[in-house]
């Protein structure tokens, strides 16, 4: 068999050499698992018999998690041993021979999600060392003059509304919602991630003096059960605006071909908006990607002044659109060169690092949250932070829903 290969951490140039192999039944999926020293990989006949096989399995090394799927029974785990070489394979925390075979796993329900710049599902997470959470913070820019535009929409927006609490779904290592305590809203922050969420901790406890930071709320969730991972306290009636932007809705796939996580997770959103209140949700123009094959580098919540190209790739499952994937890759020598004050870093330093996304339709996401707030509430769109009439080929749609109020 020539085998498709599918990088579960990223790398580009897979290491040859693997350690151990075991045999793995997704589904009715028969797919082989390679252990190496810094690499996993997964191997298919066919791109559909991986995909069929990447919505049945969750990955989870020791310094992050890679949430390809959750499960509610059943979780398969690779770590690293304490000497960092070798690989072992556990099944609900228990343990198995590296050369178990036919491994039965079973999962119901398929959840990705991340903040824009976040490694989506599968692919390394660069925040694991120094080196590469610099390369983030150079990726995304300045944290306050970078944002100065979408800043500019954003609260501008929620004061006219009188927005005061503010729910954000999608919150990663917690740069908006700083932007938007320092502005003086009240703010809830949510992720999938425990690793994103630490930095947001992070910056909690460093401004913990400041009474905005201190009541900060910070917690893990998942969007298919965010009523119930909030709770009725923290609910407490809805927040008068949710947020989920930076294109981080459409790391939510459809699993299913229903689109039935998607409209669930909508769903979810609208229980947490008050009435009258508002929901923020964004999405690449992905029209634009599948139809002219190609990723504009433009980018209106990033500095993307670093990236030399943006490789597009769209998978089709039965003839349809089912995910695009866009590798990034970025020259930040001169940055990299520059940021190290004991000049203990001198070097021509490049990164690449690959987003997979869902792509959302405009017309078909516009039914889709019609459907779910009703044909009473308001609806309004925008073309990077503009009225659609003011722009042509937008990069990001921005849909902002005004929930009905009876």
């Amino acid at each position: 068999m020539s085998p498709w290969l599918f990088d579960v951490f990223m790398d580009k140039c897979m290491r040859d050499a693997c350690k151990d192999a075991v045999d793995v039944l997704l589904g009715n999926v028969n797919m082989r698992v390679l252990l190496c020293t810094d690499d996993a990989v997964l191997m298919a006949e066919n791109q559909s018999d991986l995909q069929n096989a990447l919505n049945r399995l969750i990955v989870v090394t020791e310094e992050m998690d890679l949430p390809i799927n959750v499960s509610k029974t059943r979780v398969i785990v690779f770590d690293k041993d304490g000497s960092g070489h070798d690989c072992q394979l556990a099944i609900n925390g228990k343990l198995l021979e590296q050369n178990y075979r036919n491994v039965q796993v079973m999962a119901d329900s398929v959840f990705h999600t991340r903040s824009l710049g976040t490694p989506a599902e599968g692919l390394r997470d660069q925040y694991a060392d120094g080196k590469a959470a610099r390369v983030w913070e150079v990726f995304i820019g300045d944290k306050n003059s970078r944002t100065q535009h979408y800043k500019d929409f954003l609260v501008g927006l929620l004061r006219r509304k009188g927005c005061r609490t503010v729910l954000d779904v999608a919150c990663g290592t917690g740069i908006d919602s700083i932007m938007l305590l320092e502005e003086g809203f009240k703010v809830t922050s949510l992720d999938a991630s425990d690793k994103m969420l630490k930095y947001a901790l992070k910056s909690r406890w460093e401004r913990r003096r400041e009474k905005a930071f201190d009541e900060w709320v910070i917690e893990e969730a998942n969007w298919l059960t965010l009523t119930e991972d909030l709770g009725t306290n923290m609910l407490n009636g809805g927040f008068d605006a949710v947020l989920c932007l930076g294109n981080s809705f459409a790391h939510l796939t459809d699993s299913t071909g229903d689109q039935q996580d998607i409209r669930l997770a909508l769903n979810n959103f609208k229980k947490c908006v008050k009435p009258g209140g508002l929901l923020l949700i964004d999405h690449r123009n992905y029209d634009y990607i599948l139809d002219l094959g190609y990723t504009p580098s433009k980018c209106i919540y990033y500095n993307s002044e670093h990236t030399t190209e943006i490789v597009t790739s769209v998978l089709y499952v039965n003839g349809r659109p089912n995910l695009v994937t866009l590798d990034y890759l970025l020259d930040i020598s001169d940055e990299w060169n520059k940021s190290d004050g004991n000049n203990s870093v001198n070097e021509d330093f490049r990164s690449q690092f690959r987003l997979s996304y869902y792509p959302h339709r405009l017309e078909v996401f516009k039914d889709m949250l019609r459907d779910t707030f009703g044909p009473r509430s308001t609806h309004t769109i925008y073309g990077d932070f503009k009225p659609l009439e003011e722009i042509e080929d937008p990069a990001f749609y921005i849909h902002v829903m005004e929930k009905y109020q009876s």
